[in-house]
């Protein structure tokens, strides 16, 4: 849950992805500009139930707290499911995903004139507008969304109906805004989306994620880093590939959508990839960029998982050389298929998240201590922390402007955290 800083705007409270923090800055400018300065946003998330739960529990506290604010709720959550939130005294406001990122919609609430719900038929969306976005209140990075909406359907998920379909940014209109922010001093860009390895597929041409990265990286060579978000291995193009491998300003992290290490579970699962394309892809790219890391989601106590099936994700873990594990405890979602299935235990699935948890936690040390003595660049996020290329943090001694970039060497590891030394 992240909250925005700007104490002249709006303040909005953003939970889940980075694609509803780059939804947050544009809602920001929005209700900014339409006078909504005593509203509260609460951008919430829907890929679990704990996601939903929060989002209701922080709606009550902020209405405790501020009494006289309008509360507007927007997100996966008021999209699914608008009518518990309309129904909440607390609420002034429900809007949906597509609702939120435009301007008339702010405009319309500030002057009251607005239906109290206004959530469309997000399947009826054809096209996602690049939002320009002139700042990103503090951050180090700024994001840009290149793609929404996704096209599959995985059992456990629920985001689709909160999303849409897959739907993409014209090429121009994301080079454009990667070069505006470029002008206004931000040096790392993270582009981001709902299933961004779709992108392309519904503009002229089927451009595709890896060409898109060529025509940023070749447009806009002030640029400095570039990162993507999470992407599914398994429709990586020729392109991604070439990029990956010969243009460093691609930065060497990538997040993976694997979500599970046994072949049935995968295909319970309705993905596309098996454990052999998993490990595949990993191995290819290492050989294309030696120093890449690889980050993954996972999902422990996905219904019908045995202990065999789970040791497999385990062991997926090491086969794929993963160091940043995102770990979910499976949570049944209304609506979708594996919440019929045959579920596993509360107790097993809390179990077997603990046992990813440490796992991931040992790797990450395991690899931070072959940094040591290692030359980084570090983009400063905040204070004396700032992230290498690899997306590892590396504290260093003295506080820093966020967005500099700062070559370090590490030093040594100190509980679990990376301290480095600022080379001349």
């Amino acid at each position: 849950m992240n909250k925005n800083p700007k104490s002249d705007a709006p303040q909005i409270v953003t939970f889940g992805c980075r694609l509803n923090s780059y939804e947050s800055e544009v809602m920001s400018e929005h209700a900014r500009n339409a006078g909504l300065d005593d509203a509260i946003i609460i951008n919430s998330c829907a890929v679990t139930n704990e996601a939903v739960r929060q989002a209701r529990q922080t709606v009550r506290r902020l209405k405790r707290e501020n009494p006289d604010a309008k509360i507007i709720v927007t997100g996966c959550a008021a999209q699914i499911d608008p009518q518990m939130f309309d129904k909440m005294d607390e609420v002034d406001f429900v809007i949906g995903n597509d609702e939120k990122m435009k301007a008339e919609t702010f405009q319309g609430l500030a002057t009251e004139t607005s239906e109290p719900c206004q959530v469309n038929d997000i399947m009826s969306v054809t096209e996602t507008a690049g939002h320009l976005i002139s700042a990103f209140g503090g951050r180090a990075r700024a994001y840009v969304q290149v793609q929404n909406g996704c096209d599959h359907r995985c059992t456990f998920c629920i985001i689709p109906f909160g999303r849409g379909n897959s739907r993409s940014v014209p090429a121009g209109e994301v080079v454009h805004q990667v070069s505006h922010l470029v002008d206004e001093g931000y040096k790392e860009i993270v582009i981001t989306g709902v299933d961004i390895t779709a992108y392309g597929r519904d503009l002229p041409g089927e451009p595709s994620l890896g060409k898109l990265c060529q025509q940023i990286l070749k447009h806009v060579p002030d640029l400095k880093r570039l990162r993507i978000s999470s992407i599914d291995s398994v429709e990586a193009d020729d392109a991604l590939m070439d990029v990956i491998a010969n243009d460093e300003r691609l930065m060497p992290h990538l997040h993976l959508s694997l979500q599970a290490g046994d072949n049935m579970i995968l295909k319970r699962m309705k993905r596309r990839h098996s454990r052999e394309d998993a490990i595949a892809f990993c191995s290819q790219v290492r050989e294309l960029r030696p120093n890449i890391v690889f980050g993954a989601d996972i999902i422990a106590g996905f219904p019908t998982e045995t202990d065999e099936m789970f040791e497999n994700s385990l062991r997926l873990v090491e086969e794929c050389g993963l160091t940043f594990l995102h770990v979910f405890p499976f949570s049944p979602r209304p609506g979708t298929p594996a919440a019929l299935m045959p579920q596993v235990t509360k107790a097993v699935i809390k179990e077997r998240a603990a046992r990813l948890r440490a796992l991931g936690n040992e790797r990450l040390l395991s690899y931070m201590e072959t940094l040591d003595g290692q030359p980084v660049e570090l983009l400063m996020e905040r204070g004396q922390m700032g992230r290498a290329e690899n997306f590892i943090e590396v504290q260093l001694d003295g506080p820093y402007q966020p967005g500099a970039i700062i070559r370090a060497k590490v030093r040594r590891q100190e509980d679990g955290q990376l301290k480095g030394e600022v080379l001349v």
